[in-house]
C-alpha cells in the first residue's frame, strides 16, 4: 500500500510538472535588420549600377559569412541584395530559407529565415516603390507572414522595407525631394498598418527607415496614432553610427509588442575602414518570446 501512494505520488507529481511546463512552453525567437550594402551579383549589368558602389572580393564574402554565423538570427530582414544566390554565401540554403522582393531595380529587401519556419508571401508592397515621377526607382516592401512549428496558433506578419534617403530628421513637409517622398511611404505604410489592426494581427515592420525615428516624430505618429506601437529603438543611439539616433528599425504592433523581451536590443558592430569591404550598416536585433 506504501510502496502504490509513492508510486502514485511520484506520477502526479510528473504529471503537474509536465502540465506546468507546457503551459509555460514558448518559442524564443532572435530577428535582425541588416542593410548590406549594394551585396550584388557580380553578373548583374553594370550599366544599372553606381561606378562608387563597392567591389567585394573572396575574402569580403567570407568575413560577412562570419558576421552573418554570428548574428545567430532566426529571421533576417535584409535590404540592398541583388539576388538569392548572393546571398546565399552569407546564410547557406542548408540552414535558411530566402525570399526576394520581385523589384525591377538591382537592389531587393529579402527575407532569411531558418528552414524549420512556415513562411506566407504575402503580395509585394509595390506602392513603396514610387519615385517622384511615379516611377518604380525605389525598391518594393517584403511582405511575409510567418508560422512557427512549437506554436501553430501563433502568426507573425512581417513587412521589410528600405525607405526613401535623404530626409533624416527634416520636417516631412519641406520641399525637399527626399521629405515628400518619404511622407507618402508612410502615409502607405499608415494604410499597410489599418488593415493589420483591423485582422488584430501580429505584426513587425522591419528595415532601413532613412529616418532618425523617436516616438515623437512627425512621421512615426502618423502611424502609431492608428494602433498602439513599439519602436524598439526608441531614444536608443547607434553604437555604429556615432551616437545618433538609429535609422534601421524594428518595430512591433499588435500581439507582438507583449512578445518582445526586455532589453533585448542588440548590435553587432561591422568593423569600418579596416581594408574590408562589409557593409556600413550593422545588424540591429531584438529577441521575442512567443507564448504556446
Amino acid at each position: 500500500m506504501y510502496y502504490r501512494l509513492v508510486c502514485l505520488f511520484v506520477v502526479s507529481f510528473f504529471l503537474f510538472n509536465l502540465v506546468a511546463l507546457k503551459a509555460n512552453a514558448h518559442t524564443l525567437l532572435r530577428i535582425s535588420t541588416w542593410n548590406l550594402d549594394w551585396l550584388i551579383d557580380d553578373n548583374t549589368p553594370s550599366n544599372h549600377l553606381p561606378l562608387d558602389r563597392p567591389y567585394r572580393s573572396l575574402q569580403d564574402y567570407q568575413a560577412l559569412a562570419v558576421y552573418a554565423a554570428r548574428l545567430k538570427s532566426d529571421i533576417v530582414a535584409a535590404q540592398e541584395v541583388g539576388s538569392v544566390a548572393v546571398l546565399t554565401r552569407l546564410f547557406p540554403t542548408t540552414t535558411y530559407q530566402i525570399l526576394l522582393s520581385n523589384d525591377t531595380i538591382p537592389q531587393h529587401t529579402a527575407l532569411v529565415a531558418r528552414k524549420q519556419f512556415i513562411l506566407h508571401r504575402n503580395p509585394d508592397l509595390v506602392a513603396l516603390s514610387i519615385g517622384s515621377e511615379n516611377t518604380p526607382t525605389l525598391r518594393n516592401g517584403l511582405d511575409v507572414t510567418v508560422t512557427f512549428p512549437n506554436t501553430p496558433d501563433k502568426k507573425l506578419r512581417i513587412l521589410i522595407v528600405h525607405l526613401k534617403t535623404g530626409c533624416w530628421d527634416n520636417s516631412p513637409w519641406k520641399h525637399r525631394y527626399s521629405c515628400p517622398v518619404l511622407y507618402r511611404q508612410f502615409a502607405i505604410l499608415k494604410r499597410w498598418i489599418k488593415a493589420r489592426a483591423k485582422e488584430k494581427a501580429a505584426f513587425a515592420i522591419i528595415g532601413d527607415f532613412n529616418r532618425r525615428l523617436t516616438p515623437e516624430d512627425p512621421l512615426f505618429l502618423t502611424l502609431s496614432r492608428v494602433t498602439p506601437l513599439d519602436l524598439t529603438t526608441a531614444n536608443r543611439s547607434s553604437p555604429c553610427r556615432g551616437g545618433e539616433y538609429f535609422i534601421d528599425h524594428i518595430i512591433l504592433g499588435g500581439a507582438a509588442i507583449a512578445w518582445e523581451k526586455p532589453n533585448s536590443l542588440r548590435v553587432m558592430r561591422i568593423p569600418q575602414h579596416n581594408g574590408e569591404t562589409l557593409s556600413d550598416h550593422c545588424p540591429v536585433s531584438i529577441t521575442l518570446n512567443i507564448p504556446s
